[in-house]
This record gives structure tokens, sequence and C-alpha cells, in this order.
């Protein structure tokens, strides 16, 4: 795997951030040596009894056994503490039977030690796909994990967890239900194979809510379509993609058992505040990425149609490129809509960089000059406005450019 020894340009300038303890929730990160020596790669975090644990992941068919096994647990909603184990450097993905047997291994692992069902570990892998996980590696480690818990290691945690990014990606929210205050917090990882599917790179989301799991599972499934399915980087869907929330009860309000409950709004709010911070984050860390472009697509048919046409954008080497290379190529965008399979007309479209209308009634504005676009273009964040004109629907994604730097990184990915 190619060394990255910079902090992409894009990063916040503010750091990591720092995220409340959630009560209910403690953390460990160690070296297990599973790829590489002198990283940390693996991370813990122990749930309280009684936690709810809601997922989403990867719909890619050749999805990894971490996440499988996931899937098969997520909606057990068993009672007991839980645990959610996380390595980076292998995926364990494309291994086979071994694979299966490596995530029966560390679950049952940590389930002796932490003396919790096994049905209730959690794990996730990320890394190099198609090599037999060390699994023994990480076995090895579990009891000087499980010894090191402790409330304050989120950013540790984070930090386990990356592979090709340049920071560790968090995020933190407050809001005030029944008079008392719930904490959201969490972190994410992810640089390049984002484009996501229901899910996307890994995600931990700790909260001291307390919610039922079915509740917890319908906000989080609404409030993915509106986040993470809306980043890419590369176009390229990972086997290991997976975003789970864990809502530990503790923080003393009634608990939320009705999806209907006016409490659910509020809670939202924050939930879906933290994901789009970190959903932008990883944006903000795409392989070799020097800006963060936004696409905003309006005048659409429906949100669906609106979704396809700024994705279209998104993926496309070639606006990504001109980007880059800071040129205001706009017939880059036109030609991005036009393949994406969704209804436009020529003659309706519209489209902006940031306020600067470039385009109008199927040719240049007239107010348009290329200088104003190419000196909108060193911008560090670009939006690009579409509007379609055909009807109300409307969606937003979020991408960045595409240099040599992402060439460099992932043709050395392995090495």
């Amino acid at each position: 795997m190619a060394k990255i020894d910079h902090v992409s340009p894009l990063a916040p300038k503010a750091g990591f951030p720092d995220l409340p303890v959630i009560e209910g929730v403690r953390f460990a990160a160690l070296e297990a040596g599973v790829r590489y020596a002198g990283r940390t790669d693996v991370m813990l975090a122990e749930l309280c009894e009684g936690t709810a644990v809601a997922g989403v992941f990867t719909r890619s068919t050749t999805r990894s056994a971490a996440v499988i096994d996931c899937q098969d647990k997520i909606g057990l909603d068993l009672p007991g503490k839980a645990a959610i184990l996380v390595n980076s450097g292998n995926s364990n993905a494309f291994t086979g039977k071994s694979g299966f047997d490596s995530v029966a291994k560390i679950t049952a692992a940590v389930a002796e030690e932490m003396r919790i069902e096994q049905n209730r570990v959690f794990t996730s892998s990320t890394g190099v796909i198609g090599e037999p996980i060390k699994w023994e590696r990480i076995t090895a480690k579990i009891g000087d994990l499980n010894a090191a818990l402790a409330e304050d290691a989120m950013e540790m945690a984070a930090r386990a967890i990356m592979t090709t990014d340049t920071f560790p990606k968090g995020a933190t929210q407050s809001v005030t239900l029944d008079g008392v205050e719930v904490k959201i917090a969490g972190f994410a990882k992810g640089s390049g194979m984002i484009a996501p599917d229901m899910a996307t790179m890994l995600c931990y989301i700790f909260t001291d809510a307390a919610i039922t799991r079915d509740v917890l599972q319908q906000c989080l499934w609404l409030d993915n379509a509106k986040t993470f399915n809306c980043v890419t980087v590369d176009g390229d869907t990972s086997t290991s993609d997976t975003v789970l929330v864990a809502a530990t009860g503790k923080s003393g309000m009634g608990t939320i058992t009705d999806f209907a409950d006016p409490r659910v709004h509020d809670f939202r709010e924050a939930l879906h505040a933290v994901m789009k911070d970190l959903a932008i984050q990883i944006a903000r860390d795409g392989e070799g990425a020097t800006k963060l472009i936004e696409v905003q697509v309006t005048g659409a048919n429906a949100s669906g149609p609106a979704h396809r046409v700024a994705m279209a954008i998104a993926n496309s080497p070639l606006v990504k490129t001109a980007v880059a290379g800071e040129d205001p190529n706009w017939g880059r965008i036109v030609m991005a809509v036009g393949k994406s399979g969704e209804r436009a007309e020529r003659d309706r479209l519209t489209i902006w960089f940031g306020d600067i209308l470039v385009a109008e009634n199927g040719w240049v504005a007239p107010s348009y000059s290329e200088e104003a676009g190419a000196a909108y273009m060193k911008n560090d964040e670009i939006v690009i406005r579409v509007d379609l004109g055909l009807d109300n629907g409307t969606a937003t994604v979020w991408t960045c450019d595409l240099t040599h730097g992402y060439i460099t990184i992932n043709a050395d990915y392995r090495s």
C-alpha cells in the first residue's frame, strides 16, 4: 500500500474534533501487524448492556465475510453487551471459506474475552482484497484491547481504521430531548473506492439516546440516502462498506419506540448533521484530491433522476480532471447530463459555476466570460449547479477532483 506522507489540503483546518464521551461506550486501539508493522490497525468498541445497534451495508455482490456476518446479526436485537472490532490492512474479501472462518474465530475470541454473546460481536475489515487475513494476529491482541478500553479513546479508534486516508474523520452533534442533552459522535474512514450503494466506506456512530433498534434503523436508512449515498470519489463501490449506529440509552431521556414520535425529527436532524459532516470529509480526503466539488441538480422530474444526473456529473473523469486543471470546461457538464440516461432538454438546461451563470437556453450565457470561469476554478471548493427546467426534483452530491495523485496511490496500493 502506498505510503501516505501528507495530509489532504482540503482537511478540516481545526483537525480532529473534540468528541464527547458517550456514556456506555469504551474504545481501544493498538498495533496487531495485520499487514504492516508500525501501524495502529485494530480497534475495539465495547457497548453497554441494552445498546441498540443499526446498520447499512454495501450491496456489492462480492461483499466481504465481515459484511455478510454483520448483516446476519444486525436484526437480531439481542440483550446484553455488544462489541465492534475493526481492522485495517486487509479487507478479508474474496477469500472464500477461510474468510468466514476467520470472522467466526475473531468474533468468538472477542465474545469469550468480553463475556458477551457471539451474535453481539460485529466486525469490519478494510484494506487489500483477495488475501487471507492473518486472524491470529488479531485474536492474540484481544486481551490487550479489552484491558485498554477507555471512554475517551475515540480518536485513537478513528486512526486505527485508516488505510489511504490522510486524516482521521470525526464529527459530533447534540440535541435536547425530554429536557436532557443527547450526544451523538462518530468517526469514519474512506479515501478511495468510494461510490456508495446503501452505505459507504466504514463509519461508526455512537449516541446515548434511548431509542429502539427498529426506529434507529429507520432513521439510519433515511439519513444515509441523503449523506453517505451522496458522496463519491471514483465511482467504485467497496466490498466492505459498513455504517453502524449504536444507541446506549444512557442519556436519561424516555425511550423512543415509534418512528411517529415527534422527538424523532430532532434526533434525525442531529444524526443527519453528523453523517453529512463525515460524508463531506471523505470527499475532502479523496485520494489525490486538491478540490472539493459540490454538485447541485434542480428542476428534475423527481429526486431520483436528479440524484442520477448529479452522480453522472460527479463521477465523470472528464469533469473531475477539468476541475483539477482549473479549466472551466462546461461542455463536459453538458456531456455528463446527457449520458446520465435521465430526461434533459438542451434549451431548458441552465448551468452555473457557483453564482456565475455559464449556460442557458441551449447556449453559453451572454453574460459569461471565460476569465470569470477560470478565476472561479482556482478555488479549493467548487460548486457546480445544473437546473434541468423540467420539474421540482433536486439532489446534492459531493466529490473531488481527479489528479495524478490518485493514479500514484492506486498504482502502488499493494506494494
